[in-house]
């Protein structure tokens, strides 16, 4: 039940969030106001369809410009965000983990991040989304959003190839970083058919950011020590190679429930389940 409600939910955010179908076909990108609002969630603000900013691209505009050099707005949000929810936002709502989770589904062999890996996102997140378009800057004292340029294969995918590929002008002016962006598109294309989440696991610094909070966010996971039995099904069917037992609310958790959902005693229940059975 779990795992349907999630799907609903990942489909229903994914269309909410880009309700702007004919734009894909005229390759333009939506300019609305809305578009002032950051979505909780990477959703490339370039994306034809999409109806919100991006937390990650706007944090990096107001860095990187020559007025500003912190965004208390954007990171206000997502901390209220990782307050409330922790990384239930990457296993949830987020779209680019919800095209992940899809792709996970082809048929192949499966194999696991090496452990060692999942640590890179939290570097990128301080010194490509914090650091650098701050203090690389050019002649004027603006800096890029390095990894929204150079890094995020989700802009790419969402807007990037649409855009180019529905606008002539465009064509005419793409070079290397545009073929390197794409490179990094079809790696994490293939990467996810036979690695769960690749992109969520080894390079998001939203899903980094959010992983701080997992431990104190109001939403948690709770396991019932007198009911575990020590089966250990929960951490064989735990794509995000998170034990529950040993650590119910780790940072990697994306609070997916797919270890609620195996637990032959009912050891592992969220506290806001648990609230509803004590009223």
């Amino acid at each position: 039940m779990v795992k349907l409600n999630r799907r609903i939910i990942q489909i229903l955010t994914a269309i909410g969030a880009n309700p702007y179908f004919s734009n894909f076909v005229n390759a333009k990108i939506h300019k609305g106001s809305s578009k002032a609002v950051c979505a909780p969630f990477l959703n490339c603000y370039s994306c034809p369809g999409a109806a919100l900013g991006c937390p990650i691209g706007s944090v990096q505009a107001v860095l990187g410009s020559m007025r500003y050099k912190f965004s208390f707005y954007v990171f206000g949000m997502i901390a209220l965000f990782g307050i409330l929810f922790g990384r239930f936002i990457c296993g949830f709502l987020c779209p680019f983990g919800f095209l992940q989770d899809l792709l996970y589904k082809i048929p192949t062999p499966k194999f696991k991040v090496p452990k060692i890996l999942t640590y890179i996102k939290y570097p990128i997140l301080l010194f490509f989304v914090v650091l650098f378009p701050i203090f690389l800057t050019n002649d004027v004292g603006m800096g890029d959003p390095f990894f929204c340029k150079y890094l995020c294969p989700a802009g790419t995918l969402e807007g990037g190839i649409v855009l180019v590929a529905g606008n002539p002008g465009l064509q005419a002016t793409i070079g290397l970083l545009y073929y390197w962006k794409l490179g990094l598109v079809g790696m994490f294309i293939i990467s996810s058919i036979f690695f769960y989440r690749p992109f969520c696991k080894v390079l998001c610094p939203l899903g980094a950011f959010y992983a701080f909070f997992n431990r104190i966010s109001f939403y948690q996971l709770e396991l019932s020590k007198d009911k575990c039995i020590g089966c250990g099904k929960c951490t064989r069917t735990c794509k995000m190679q998170v034990n529950p037992v040993e650590n119910i609310n780790s940072k990697e958790c994306i609070r997916c429930g797919e270890c609620i959902e195996v637990c032959p005693t009912n050891a592992i229940k969220s506290n806001i389940s648990n609230f509803r059975n004590k009223n």
